[in-house]
């Protein structure tokens, strides 16, 4: 069962190291969609956000501090949902259809993340870290 769980962990951890690879990859660009959504500071919150991604990725996979790391992917999760891709407001149909994509990805990804915040913190010897 203990692989089970390692494969999990590295499976959902993986599109958040990537993503925050992403960030500090092409933070320029990335800053200039953000500025386009009117995301205050958007150069510093690229950046802040890519280190919450790394830090909850790489807590989740190495199985050290998965309820902080499972919390940091919450807590970007969510905010970026609904200021980065607010479907309900974009006239043009296939940007809407994408970004209605991409927040119901996040949606359940948020789901996942608040899942395994709770196997850790409230569920007796669930087996986050391979003994």
């Amino acid at each position: 069962m203990d692989i089970l769980v390692l494969a999990a962990r590295f499976l959902f951890s993986m599109i958040f190291l990537f993503s925050g690879l992403g960030h500090f990859t092409q933070t320029e660009q990335m800053a200039q969609y953000a500025a386009s959504k009117k995301v205050p500071a958007p150069k510093l919150g690229v950046i802040v956000t890519g280190i919450m991604l790394m830090l909850g990725g790489l807590s989740v996979l190495l199985g050290a501090y998965v309820e902080i790391g499972a919390l940091l992917i919450v807590v970007f999760l969510v905010p970026t949902s609904f200021l980065m891709h607010n479907f309900w407001t974009v006239k043009d149909p296939m940007m809407k259809q994408n970004d209605m994509i991409m927040f119901m990805k996040n949606m359940a990804l948020t789901g996942a993340a608040i899942l395994i915040w709770y196997l850790y913190k409230v569920v007796p010897n669930v087996p986050l870290s391979i003994n």
